[in-house]
């Protein structure tokens, strides 16, 4: 799986991820290695977000990285990383509307914390949580397991509570930098972890029509497509998206999420 590399804003969350308070962590070490980027899986149902259980109770899922869709063989998952963003997030969300579409949002801590309001939009419409950590350090992976925590499950508890009680039902490690141990932490309080298929690359604005023709040329390796509503201006990301989800559903595609 690609790193991608760091961006400039991702300083701005640093700087507000020291002021959390580093918790211990929650699982004994795991020795599982990380997944290799696979191909679809077997068709599952859809069913309702067992993470979102509101008595504090989840539902421990699998630790490895998941890329298949619950909508089987002609399945998709869009998946939206780094906001929710005041001036992006509302564009796409009334693109996936209009386009009868549902996505996956990888929310950061502080953005989830400083924009609630998005973020139950975000779950109205149907979308699914993801949790993509505090500071969104893409190098997480070299970092201690007590950093690891912190930031997972500082980012989990600002998401809850900026969505009013929805747990995210996935985990998205910055630039791909999951562990044994984040992964195993996550899956134990419910997030699967999330990989990608297809990398749009839209923050490195290469322009909307290069972005569709990287999504059209790489939907044969796997379903899970990886844009972003945040971290940088993102008005390309909205014009290839009115682009690709129609284009999608003319191929015979069907939006759904990734398998939990």
């Amino acid at each position: 799986m690609a790193r991608h590399q760091a961006r400039g804003w991702h300083g701005r969350l640093v700087a507000a991820a020291l002021g959390v308070t580093v918790v211990a962590a929650a699982a004994s070490l795991w020795t599982a290695q990380a997944d290799p980027a696979g191909g679809r899986q077997p068709q599952a149902s859809v069913s309702a977000p067992d993470a979102e259980r509101q008595d504090g109770k989840v539902t421990k899922v699998a630790a490895d990285i998941v890329h298949a869709s619950d909508r089987g063989d002609r399945g998709v998952n869009i998946t939206i990383d780094d906001g929710p963003d005041p001036a992006w997030t509302p564009q796409v969300l009334r693109l996936l509307k209009d386009n009868d579409a549902k996505a996956t949002f990888c929310l950061v801590g502080p953005q989830a914390e400083a924009y609630p309001d998005l973020v139950k939009e975000i779950v109205a419409a149907g979308h699914r949580l993801c949790n993509h950590t505090v500071s969104h350090d893409t190098a997480m992976d070299t970092k201690s397991e007590a950093y690891q925590s912190q930031q997972i499950m500082d980012a989990e508890r600002m998401i809850i509570k900026a969505s009013g009680g929805v747990r995210s039902q996935y985990y998205r490690a910055p630039g791909g930098a999951f562990t044994p141990y984040s992964r195993q932490l996550a899956a134990s309080h419910g997030m699967r972890p999330l990989g990608w298929n297809v990398d749009s690359r839209d923050f490195e604005r290469p322009g909307a029509d290069t972005m569709v023709a990287t999504v059209k040329r790489e939907i044969s390796n796997g379903p899970t497509v990886l844009f972003h509503d945040a971290g940088g201006e993102r008005s390309q990301t909205v014009a290839a998206l009115r682009e690709v989800l129609p284009w999608l559903r003319q191929q015979g595609y069907s939006f759904g999420f990734p398998v939990r």
